[in-house]
């Protein structure tokens, strides 16, 4: 689950961690009532428009303004909201503006990157910094990756001070500032804090980017990127509050209240599968002969004929769809009751794309009966390959 920037910061500031003054708006002249009341109450007459999206590369996409005076940042508002913002992470489709946040205007003096991931590999929080703030990290570690440092945390004592100082001194940020001490504490203390955060509100990653040292010395977060750990969902009621539907798929969304897994790809294969793994392994073997997936969709192991329909419809929302190849192994799940489902999906629906189907396990004499007597255009297939190969050359 990903939250905004400007709800990013209000967690960060829970935890003493320094942001600039900001708020958030929806309508152009909220934001020139937020840009007059933030020069008014900082004495600093720049302001930033920031388009708020659940993807990076705003500043790139036009999604960033930086405005000398309400009337600049009213005029900014204009021209980001509502605007198809289209960045690295969106894809050539963008994303709609329909949020922005106002803030005052920082007077940066070096801009740093800090951020933190679970490392699988070393089965710990990791926390990257560098000195290459306000870049694409990606981009930082494909190209100059000694320019990261990286500093793994231990699960029970957390993150210690003298890793904290580690990094502080191995980015010099005591550097050019007027009281080097105090800004190397405020440093120690924004990691000890960002850690302690990305442990309580069970974050997946939580980076600021950049977190700017201004021209005083002070260590402040000009940007906060957040994803939820989504299986720790039922530990936080306040994250309903947080969710920003507009910017989440609309099928993803009907898949989860439903209980089925789904998630949109680029290619032109609907997948319906049961299991994850198997799942996985049907878009890989679709890659293997030649095509491309058009969705990862898991009905589980007690999936119902209802729910098998449901299904059926989630994949057939995407007009780029041009088959859909079911793959099922008969567990838990019944061979039949997927038949029954495929069947009455297709029916009901008026199925014009090739459909390929592949059953194997329990009842799956029973499940390939249903499927040549429903009078339907059923092509079947023997095992996992014969159905990839079999789609992939229908779609062709």
């Amino acid at each position: 689950m990903n939250i905004h920037e400007y709800q990013g910061k209000q967690v960060l500031a829970r935890y003493g961690i320094a942001v600039g003054q900001g708020e958030f708006v929806t309508t152009v002249d909220a934001a020139e009532a937020a840009a007059k009341k933030i020069i008014a109450e900082t004495g600093n007459e720049i302001v930033v428009v920031k388009a708020q999206i659940h993807a990076g590369g705003r500043g790139k996409g036009g999604g960033v303004k930086v405005c000398k005076g309400a009337a600049a940042a009213k005029e900014a508002a204009e021209a980001i909201l509502g605007m198809q913002l289209v960045t690295h992470q969106t894809g050539p489709a963008g994303q709609k503006v329909r949020r922005l946040y106002v803030e005052q205007g920082s007077d940066i003096a070096r801009e740093l990157y800090v951020g933190l991931v679970v490392d699988r590999e070393a089965r710990r929080v990791a926390l990257m910094a560098s000195t290459e703030g306000g870049m694409e990290i990606e981009k930082v570690a494909e190209e100059t990756p000694e320019k990261i440092i990286t500093e793994n945390i231990d699960p029970l004592l957390g993150l210690a001070p003298f890793q904290a100082r580690k990094i502080a001194y191995a980015l010099k940020v005591g550097e050019g500032v007027p009281e080097p001490k105090k800004t190397v504490a405020q440093f120690v203390k924004t990691l000890m804090a960002l850690a302690d955060c990305f442990v309580k509100e069970d974050c997946s990653l939580c980076e600021i980017n950049p977190l700017v040292i201004t021209g005083s010395g002070d260590v402040v977060a000009l940007d906060a990127k957040f994803n939820f750990d989504s299986n720790a969902e039922a530990r936080h009621k306040e994250w309903a509050a947080l969710r920003d539907t507009d910017e989440e798929d609309p099928v993803e969304l009907e898949a989860t209240e439903v209980g089925l897994s789904y998630v949109s790809l680029d290619g032109n294969i609907g997948c319906l599968v049961n299991g994850a793994g198997l799942a996985m392994s049907t878009m890989d073997i679709i890659k293997h002969y030649g095509g491309e997936p058009a969705n990862f969709l898991d009905v589980g192991g007690g999936a119902t004929k209802e729910m098998v329909t449901k299904a059926f419809k989630m994949i057939l929302s995407s007009d780029k769809v041009k088959g859909i190849f079911v793959n099922i192994f008969g567990g838990i799940m019944q061979c039949d009751v997927v038949a029954e489902g495929v069947v009455a999906a297709t029916k009901e629906l008026g199925l014009q794309v090739p459909l390929v189907v592949r059953l194997e396990g329990t009842n799956v004499e029973k499940g390939k009966e249903i499927l040549r007597n429903s009078g339907l255009k059923i092509e079947p297939a023997d095992c996992m390959g014969d159905g990839a190969q079999k789609m992939v050359a229908s779609v062709k």
